[in-house]
């Protein structure tokens, strides 16, 4: 979230920041914050006021009572001034609680470099690697290639409903070597942990890097021992109770940024411990609320999807850099993959929720002659760090919210569409590119 004394210092300068970002409708209600700062600048000073009246009256009791006289009224003062008090700081709670509450549903502020627009058609293309391929022959989607080689959509459907695929032979072996060569990458030239996470998180969680609240029509939620309807999904569970019942809701993981962020929630971190720079492979659970007729054919937007993702921790000073070197780690594997992509800066209105700068790295997919996003590397600052509560101790030995960072490297089912696509011969055969031939048994070729 925002810093609240940012915006208590500098209210224009947040709002106009917030206005790059081009929404519909103000993501801050200012008449609401400037209301709710009055009543608590007024408490506190009535605070203070009742706080220095009930030390005065004290001393005066003291002295009172040295000369052994009645104290009686003074403490009738002191302990009506005692209820006062106690009820500015039950309503003082309620502002700061409230004034949270609201931060919650504001998003991160746009970095200066990021160019201010609507939509996607105000990114900027930053750089290219890659020609795409020219074919004499007709070109066949990922769909039709996929067919024979084991890609099922047919009982994926089937066994969940649309948007679910099932996999099996060559193409499932495609899919995991895919995921494993990501993973060897990330790990053995770029300096990632590998993490194994939990695929089912509590509401803190998500809040803690920000899809909640705003975004919970977006995410399946987890329901135990069959409580009520919920949009999302039910599961049973035999134990009275599987899980704290304090954390709340549950949700399946929409990415593993989720969980490698929160690996650091409300910790101190020393100096020398970051950077921090985690990876992990694990399915995304997404509803795709609003996508009705977009990508219906194919892999390219399901509810269930693998992804590779890596999170760096970092002091603040190092973010930027940061951002740079994920982005080229994430190039590093189209790289080796030999497909075609260019790199986009997106602009205020097409970034995420926690991010103050985004990168899209965007595949070329012959069959439909574009540029499609594979991958997406976003500095958040200190956005997700204050909302879980994750600082280190600065030179100075002063506690300080480090910069959190996401990005994908990369999304496995795109991965192996474009793979597919440009790597497609005439006869329906795919071409493996030298990378991942180890991981297949040095074939290089797949077919049905």
């Amino acid at each position: 979230m925002l810093d609240l004394n940012q915006l208590r210092k500098n209210l224009d300068d947040v709002v106009q920041r917030l206005e790059k970002r081009k929404s519909p409708q103000p993501f801050l209600d200012i008449e609401r914050f400037q209301g709710l700062e009055t009543e608590r600048k007024l408490i506190q000073t009535r605070t203070e006021d009742l706080q220095a009246r009930r030390n005065q009256l004290s001393k005066q009791i003291g002295q009172l009572k040295a000369k052994g006289q009645d104290t009686s009224a003074v403490m009738a003062e002191v302990g009506g001034l005692g209820d006062h008090l106690k009820a500015s700081a039950e309503r003082l709670e309620v502002i700061q609680a409230e004034l949270g509450e609201m931060l919650m549903h504001v998003p991160n502020l746009p970095a200066d470099v990021v160019p201010v627009g609507t939509d996607e058609s105000a990114n900027q293309e930053v750089r290219r690697w890659g020609t795409p391929q020219s074919y004499d022959f007709a070109v066949k989607d990922h769909v039709d290639l996929g067919a024979p080689l084991g890609l099922d959509f047919e009982t994926g459907s089937k066994l969940s409903g649309s948007r679910f695929t099932f996999m099996k032979g060559p193409i499932a072996r495609l899919h995991r070597a895919l995921a494993q060569f990501m993973l060897d990458v990330q790990t053995s030239e770029h300096g990632y942990t590998e993490c194994y996470t939990p695929y089912i998180v509590n509401r803190n969680v998500l809040e803690g890097t920000g899809q909640l609240p705003k975004f919970e029509k977006d995410l399946f939620e987890v329901k135990f021992g069959g409580g009520g309807a919920s949009a999302g999904v039910t599961a049973q569970y035999a134990s009275d109770a599987p899980f704290d019942q304090q954390a709340g809701a549950w949700y399946l993981i929409p990415t593993s940024e989720v969980t490698l962020t929160n690996s650091v929630r409300e910790q101190v971190l020393s100096m020398d411990q970051l950077p921090i720079k985690l990876t992990a492979h694990s399915p995304c659970f997404r509803s795709e609320a609003g996508s009705a007729g977009r990508d219906t054919r194919g892999m390219i937007r399901q509810h269930q999807f693998d992804k590779v993702e890596m999170v760096q921790i970092v002091h603040p000073d190092e973010s930027s850099a940061a951002l740079e070197a994920m982005v080229g780690h994430a190039e590093a594997i189209l790289q080796k993959l030999e497909l075609p992509y260019r790199v986009v800066l997106l602009c205020s209105g097409d970034m995420g929720f926690g991010a103050t700068q985004t990168y899209d790295l965007e595949v070329w997919l012959p069959a439909q002659n574009t540029y499609r996003e594979i991958s997406s590397c976003s500095n958040c600052d200190a956005f997700q760090a204050r909302r879980m509560q994750t600082r280190f101790k600065n030179a100075q030995g002063k506690n300080e919210f480090v910069h959190t960072l996401n990005g994908s490297g990369l999304a496995v089912g795109r991965a192996l569409v474009a793979v597919l696509e440009n790597h497609q011969n005439a006869d329906g055969s795919i071409t493996v590119p030298q990378a991942l031939r180890p991981y297949l048994g040095g074939a290089e070729r797949l077919t049905a």
